[in-house]
């Protein structure tokens, strides 16, 4: 049994202080700086080298082959190459993660699984990489800056198989599944309660309409700016609102060029839907996995 299945402060704490950083920074300008991601981990390979250390060279080797795995996507290294070669940085990517997938799964074969052979920390931490890396691909998370931060949850808090208030029935599955899957979890959970805002908020105005009283809220163009959001009603024809922004600034621009059209249509007032922080949600969904596990297993738990 590894260093994570029993109660640790110091991953979790660290992990909640990275977090809570982001989350402010996604609030204000819905940027995190990649060095936040770098420094959470490197300190959280470094942590695990520490825990698995003691366990064996195996144990070791594999722990820092998975965490470098990981911390290869939280840096531009495909910018250090040659332009020519640039187009190819997707195989190599591919190549090194097929590579420790075959690594992991030999050294299963021949040591077995557990703390001298191949630790439920390594698996943990490897699902964590393949799951964001999926989950990024697919658009269920839309920004890198969610992928990197699950990513390095993985290295931090592989497995927490003690939370203070979990529902002792589900407990053997909380030993079992990685801390990124109940952080994503409790997080999904949480985000129900959006809706239900703008739903109650669309009431109160006299603005509701199935279904997108549930997705959505009126606000006046000349804000555009100003706001984080997406313009849904109506439609701007020829406008750029469809590209998708890399950086803050190019997401201001998209808004006030979109506001600017609308107002030489006469438009006054639109329809939109909010850019989620999903940062914030995610720092959420980590308090509750620390707190309770998982919160769905824990309410079914209970049923």
């Amino acid at each position: 049994m590894t260093g994570w299945a029993v109660p640790s402060v110091v991953g979790p704490a660290i992990l909640l202080g990275g977090y809570a950083y982001a989350a402010a920074a996604d609030v204000r300008t819905r940027e995190v700086t990649d060095r936040l991601w770098q420094l959470l981990g490197v300190v959280g390979l470094l942590l695990g080298a520490v825990y698995v250390g003691g366990e064996g060279v195996v144990p070791l080797l594999l722990w820092v082959l998975v965490g470098l795995l990981t911390l290869e996507h939280l840096v531009a290294w495909d910018d250090l190459l040659p332009i020519a070669w640039r187009d190819q940085a997707d195989r190599v990517e591919l190549g090194a993660y097929a590579a420790v997938v075959v690594i992991v799964a030999v050294a299963g074969a021949r040591y077995g699984l557990g703390p001298t052979g191949v630790p439920e920390a390594v698996i943990a931490a490897l699902a964590t990489v393949l799951l964001a890396r999926a989950l990024f691909e697919v658009g269920a998370l839309y920004g890198g800056a969610d992928a990197k931060a699950l990513m390095v949850a993985g290295l931090l808090v592989p497995v927490f198989a003690h939370p203070l208030l979990a529902v002792p029935a589900v407990a053997p599955a909380l030993a079992v599944v990685p801390f990124s899957i109940n952080l994503l979890t409790d997080a999904a959970l949480c985000s129900l309660v959006v809706p239900f805002y703008l739903a109650i908020r669309n009431l109160r105005r006299g603005e509701f309409s199935f279904p997108r009283g549930f997705n959505g809220y009126s606000m006046p163009v000349a804000e555009l700016p100003t706001k984080y959001v997406w313009v849904r009603d109506p439609a701007v024809e020829d406008s750029t609102d469809s590209e998708e922004p890399e950086t803050s600034a190019e997401d201001e621009r998209l808004r006030r060029e979109t506001a600017r059209r609308l107002t030489e249509r006469g438009v006054l007032r639109v329809w939109v839907s909010p850019q989620l922080p999903f940062l914030v949600l995610m720092a959420i969904g980590a308090v509750a996995a620390l707190l309770a596990g998982n919160l769905i297993l824990d309410i079914l738990g209970l049923v």
